[in-house]
This record gives structure tokens, sequence and C-alpha cells, in this order.
């Protein structure tokens, strides 16, 4: 008799099913992924692999990353003092070239691995002189892949060394030696036959004896890098003056043979040469912008810390081993008359923009000596007992080079932005403090007097700041139909939508009360001033929170100035400076974008500056029959010729006494509505800043307090005036 199982039996077996699928699913997928799987890149095929991981990235700033590397390995010889000359070139067929006259890398054979020490510079990873074998004291490089990265992302790559009066050579296509043939001058695309069971440093000539130095030259990889990827000449100079600045006596040579329009050398090959024998004070001369507060003051010591690195014993076996190191700092700076702050920041000569630990330490000593020499000067600078500096109050105005060496520094990834040796930080605050104190003491009546205005300044700037954060927080808490104080004289718009609201700065009350009639109250918002504001190039912060005019400008935005600017904070869209077309309206107008460039710079770098366009002239055409008379407005003295030609030429005829607008308010509403305010009709002219480095440059020359440089300016261009613009 059979029997039938139970229920509980039944779902026993088919839960036990289940779990036998399962696991067999887990079984076969277990299988299917095995050590086979994974892959291990041996040499430089990671590089290749995964170039983003050493370079940063594949585009241009990878490939000048590359260019980098070399050269700094170059410099790292000047900074150990056997290096006097380098030579870079860009050369016509897309390649680049490092030459130096330093001792020229090794060229004996490397025991451990049984290569001359150019292949082993070449080709192996974290291989070199800079792992504290005693070759360099300080150097940019840590990791030792520069050069074998550059190689394994290169086409081609040639060097050539002077050692021992012979020149050694040797040639790699993508990481791997071997030999070119190259019938018609060196070329990546020549036949190339790689070295199979020992490779060879060549030995291609010979050379004075005492004679030493390295030259390389490269193809960056096409297969590597975007195609758009290229060299940029300007960055080179700027790379080029900065290291001479760094390494005082060096000199560097650029060349550029690649005749690229839109360069130097689009006309023909163009060589620059750059010595700096000054060091980092004159790099400061060159950084700052401003009239000065002080002089540059140098500020220099030395600091000693412990850590524990791995090192290779005479067993290639790594041991960690306690080394003393020894920090250098040296560092430059100045104050100026102006709010920016422009630190640079080196470590070994090794640009590091996102700062780090030396950075860190230098704010912090900063911030702590000040805040300690105001205390110390309270009465002197009315500085109250709530008051309270803070680190942007300190940096404004500062101009600063920030630098130390070291060896072995750590940096945060191999693209070398930011140090992060912790124990730096300590040795820059108590150097700079130690320093610092001294030149703010000082007992010569020079350093009693810089001294004294730097401490004003800093105070000025705090105060500065406490006013702009008091009046936004102000602003904030009212929106502008409800507050009472913004300017009585603001004709303020209904609209509340800042990407399409305006403000029209107008010239005069008769301007404003035709531009009242003539605007779409809608979004449009008119600010009129009196006459020609404060020149704020020549005057100091506090005049131009104190002038009327400018404060009521600052305010209407409602954003801040100076270091406290917000540009999400500002009211309007677009800022619209709306003055006569006559010379007087032309000075107002600078003098009001002098206003906007130093105190609300984001606003012009974001495009959200314009010069309205008005017209010069109208002539009234006489219409033909019954036809109306047709009114055109012309916009320069050129335009107006040209037109009245080609009316004669047509056989047209206007009306005489061509009325010729010397300002807003001899327009009525409707005219200066279609010619100048109406977005269907106007003309606008955006104020654009490319270069923030050269504008500064042209308003300190044409606003600025030294007179001569602008007298000059004015005699040399008085050949090039049209009398005709003359309003006389």
């Amino acid at each position: 008799m059979a029997v039938q199982p139970s229920e509980t039996a039944r779902s026993r077996a088919a839960n036990g099913g289940k779990r036998s699928a399962a696991a067999g699913s887990r079984a076969s997928g277990e299988s299917g992924y095995t050590a086979r799987h994974l892959s291990v890149l041996e040499g430089l095929e990671a590089v290749r692999k995964r170039p983003g991981m050493y370079i940063g990235s594949t585009d241009s700033r990878g490939l000048m990353h590359c260019l980098w590397e070399i050269i700094d390995n170059a410099v790292d010889e000047a900074l150990g003092g056997h290096c006097h000359h380098i030579r870079v070139v860009l050369h016509e067929d897309g390649s680049v070239e490092v030459g130096d006259d330093g001792r020229g890398i090794p060229v004996d054979i490397e025991p451990k691995t049984g290569l001359s020490g150019v292949e082993v510079v070449f080709t192996k990873l974290h291989a070199g002189g800079k792992f504290g074998g005693g070759s360099y004291t300080a150097s940019g490089g840590l990791h030792g892949v520069g050069a074998s990265v550059v190689n394994a992302l290169s086409a081609r790559l040639d060097v050539e060394v002077d050692r021992g009066g012979q020149i050694h050579a040797m040639s790699f296509r993508r990481g791997e030696p071997g030999v070119f043939a190259d019938p018609q001058g060196p070329d990546p695309e020549s036949g190339f036959t790689p070295y199979i069971n020992g490779s060879e440093l060549r030995v291609v000539g010979k050379v004075k004896r005492g004679v030493t130095g390295s030259r390389v030259r490269y193809w960056a990889d096409r297969q590597i890098f975007i195609k758009d990827a290229a060299f940029s000449y300007d960055e080179l100079v700027t790379r080029a003056r900065q290291t001479t600045y760094l390494v005082p006596g060096l000199e560097i040579v650029l060349r550029d043979e690649r005749g690229l329009p839109g360069t130097p050398g689009a006309d023909g090959p163009v060589e620059e040469k750059f010595l700096h024998e000054g060091g980092i004070g004159e790099f400061v001369d060159f950084l700052a912008t401003d009239p000065t507060v002080t002089d540059v003051w140098r500020l220099e010591g030395t600091g000693h810390f412990k850590e524990n690195v791995p090192v290779l014993d005479a067993r290639g076996q790594m041991v960690n081993t306690e080394v003393e190191r020894e920090c250098f700092v040296d560092v430059a700076m100045r104050w100026g008359t102006g709010y920016d702050t422009e630190l640079r920041s080196f470590v070994n000569i090794i640009a590091t923009p996102k700062g780090g630990t030396h950075v860190t330490g230098f704010e912090q000593a900063m911030l702590k000596t000040f805040r300690g020499q105001v205390a110390e000067n309270a009465r002197k600078l009315k500085f109250g007992k709530d008051d309270k500096l803070e680190k942007d109050d300190v940096l404004e105005g500062l101009t600063a080079v920030v630098t130390v060496r070291l060896a072995e520094p750590q940096f945060e990834g191999q693209t070398k932005e930011v140090l992060g040796t912790n124990a730096v930080r300590g040795i820059v605050s108590r150097v700079i403090e130690r320093e610092l104190t001294t030149r703010l003491t000082a007992a010569d009546r020079t350093g009693k007097a810089q001294a004294a205005l730097v401490l004003e300044k800093v105070v000025g700037a705090m105060r500065t700041r406490v006013t702009a954060r008091q009046t936004r927080e102000t602003q904030r808490r009212k929106n502008a139909l409800e507050t009472s104080s913004l300017p009585t004289k603001l004709k303020d718009c209904r609209s509340e939508d800042v990407g399409r609201s305006e403000l029209f700065i107008v010239e005069g009350d008769s301007a404003l009360g035709t531009a009242n009639f003539a605007r779409n109250s809608e979004f449009q918002a008119l600010l009129p001033i009196r006459g020609k504001i404060l020149n704020v190039q020549k005057a100091s912060i506090s005049d131009m929170l104190k002038n009327a005019e400018c404060g009521a400008i600052i305010q209407v935005i409602g954003a801040g100035s100076g270091r406290t600017f917000e540009l999400p904070a500002a009211r309007y869209g677009k800022i619209i400076l709306m003055t006569d077309a006559d010379v007087d309206g032309a000075h107002i107008r600078t003098l009001l974008l002098t206003l906007f460039f130093r105190y609300m710079r984001p606003l012009v770098e974001s495009g959200r500056v314009y010069a309205a366009v008005p017209p010069l002239h109208r002539v009234e055409v006489i219409g033909a029959g019954r036809q109306k008379n047709e009114m055109v407005y012309t916009y320069s003295e050129q335009e107006l010729q040209r037109l009245l030609a080609d009316l004669k030429k047509r056989g047209r005829s206007w009306k005489e006494n061509i009325q010729r607008y010397k300002g807003l308010g001899e327009m009525d509403a409707d005219q200066l509505a279609e010619t100048t305010m109406d977005p269907r009709r106007r003309t606008l002219r955006r104020v654009r800043m490319s270069d923030a480095a050269a504008a500064e440059r042209v308003f300190d020359l044409l606003m600025g307090n030294d007179v001569a440089p602008r007298k000059d300016f004015i005699v040399e261009g008085a050949a090039q005036l049209d009398r005709e613009r003359i309003d006389a």
C-alpha cells in the first residue's frame, strides 16, 4: 500500500529543491569568475591603460603635464646647483625637446636590473634619484614616474646624454626601447626594430671632456591624447618666467617653431629668454599691480622634523627607517591698496595651486600674528572689544609667494597640486610668526611707518566687511518695495525676476525725467547720478564708502563690494551705463567702470555690465510724394557721412540743420525709447574683461595716482586724435 507524503514533507522537499537549484546557480556563477579573469598590467602597460591616473587627463592639460615632468627634471638639476641653462623647443612636426646642461642621466649599469641608467629612468615606474639616495636634497619629483610616464604616452621618445666625453643615445616607441630607421630625419612613423635579447645604449658622438647634459625629444602619442590637445606657448612662458624667479640665476630659453595662427610664432620661429637674479622678491613685484602700502618683505627660516619612510636596504628589502628632515621656508610678501589677494605657493619650485600644509601654516600664522598686534595697538587703531579679525581681512591687498624646500615632499596625487607633509604646517607657522612679528614691531622709522599702514589697512578691511554684511542682512529682510534704506531717487522696477530686470545708471536729473517716461517700468529700473563720481582708483576704501554716489550704486545693486561681493545677491540681471554721447559722458562712464572693476568685478567678469549706445545725430529724410518724412539715427560722424552720401546718390533730400544730440535730455521719451532703451531696437555694448591683469594695468594707467605715465600716454596718442569729436 502506497503512503502519501504529508503536507510538511512536501513543503520541505520543495524548499530543498529550491535550495539545491540556488546552490547550483551560485556554483555556476562562481565558476564563471576565476583568477584567469584578473588582469595584471606589467610595467608601462598600466600607464597606457589608465593615463588619467598619472597625468590627470588626456586633453591639453595632460599634454602640458607631461612636458612639465621633463622640464621639472631639468629644474631639479638646477636646484642642486648642477644646471644653469634649460632650452625648450616646440618643433614644427609636433614634437617637443627639452635640453639642459646638468650632470646628465647616469649611463652606467644599474646593478639590480642590469640595465643602463637611461633605460631604468625611462622604462621603470618608481625609479629615479629622488628616493633618498642622496642625489637630490630637494626636488619636485617624489613618485619617480615622470619620465617613464611621458615615455609610455609617446609615439616616440629620443634621449641623448653627454657624459664622459661621449654622446650616448637611446630611442623608445611607446615605452619600448629599440632602433628607428630614419631615412629622412627623426619620425615616429619610421620603421622600428625593438631590442629582443638585450638593449643597447648607443654612443653617437663626442663632446669636450667636462661637458655634461641631457636632451629629451618626444612625440606625444595621438592614440592616447585627444585630437585637439596642443602645447600652449602662453602656459610655457608663464611657467618659465615663474621658474626663473624661483631659481635665481637659471636661464630658460623657449623657442616655438610651429608657426600656429594666433601664437607669437605665427609669422616665423620666435625665441624668448628668461633670467631673474632677484628671486621671489622680484616675483612679487611682477605679480603685484596695485600701488604699494609696504615694501616687499622677505621672511626666511628653517625647521627640522622626523618621519618614518621605507628605504631599500642592501638586500633589496624595504625597511621602515626614521630620518630627520630639514625644511627651508622662504616667503616674499607686500601689501597694496587694492583688496584682491594674489597668493602663489610652491614646493621645491613645483606650483601647488590648491595649497597644502605650507599654505595652511602661513595663513594661520598671519592671522595669529595680526590679532596679537592689533590687540596691542587697540587704542590707537580704535579697535573695539567685540571686533574680531578674520583671515580675509589680513590677506586683503596682499601679494605673496610662499616657498618651502625639503627632501621627498608628500604630495596628494601625482599631479602634485596639494602638499600633504603634515610637519611642514608647524614649521611654516613658527617661521612666519617670528619673522612677521619682528617686521611689525620694527624700531626704524620706515619699518614703523609701514607697520602702522598695514595694521590700519587690516582693521579697515574688517570694518568694511562688517558694514557690508550688515547692509546685506538689512536688504535681505526687506524687499525693494518695503525698505526705506534704498535711495529715494531710485526708480525701481516691478519685476522680481533678476534675469530679466535691468538697472540703468543715468547721468543727471534731466536725463532721468526723459528716461522715466521712456522705460518699461515692469523690468527697467533707473538710478540717476550727479555728474562725475569719485575716482575710486585713487581713493581709499573708506572714502569710496562715504561717497554718496558710490554708496548708492553699491546699495541699489545689493551684492556688497570688494571681497564681500556676492554675485548671486545682485538685484538686477543687467547693469546699463547710460551717459551722454560726449567727452564728459565718456569720462563718467570710465569712472563708473572703474568702480565696477575695482569693487564689483564679478559683475564685469560675468558679462552683466553694459554701456548704452545713444545716437549722435537725427536726420529727417524728406518723403517722396505724400509719404511721411523718415527719421534716421546715426551713431558716429563717419556713419552720418555715409548716410548723406547714400541719400544723395539715390536722389533723396533731407532737412538741413541736422540735429546733433549732446545729451540724453535733448531727446523726447519716444526717441530715447526707440534708440536707446527698447530691447527690440537698441544697441548695447557689453563690457568684457578677457585679461584681468591687462585691465588692471589700463585702469592704473588711466585712473591711478601716477601722473607721468598717463601724460606720456596722452602725448603719444595726440596724433591720432580726431578734432571733430571734441565738443567745443
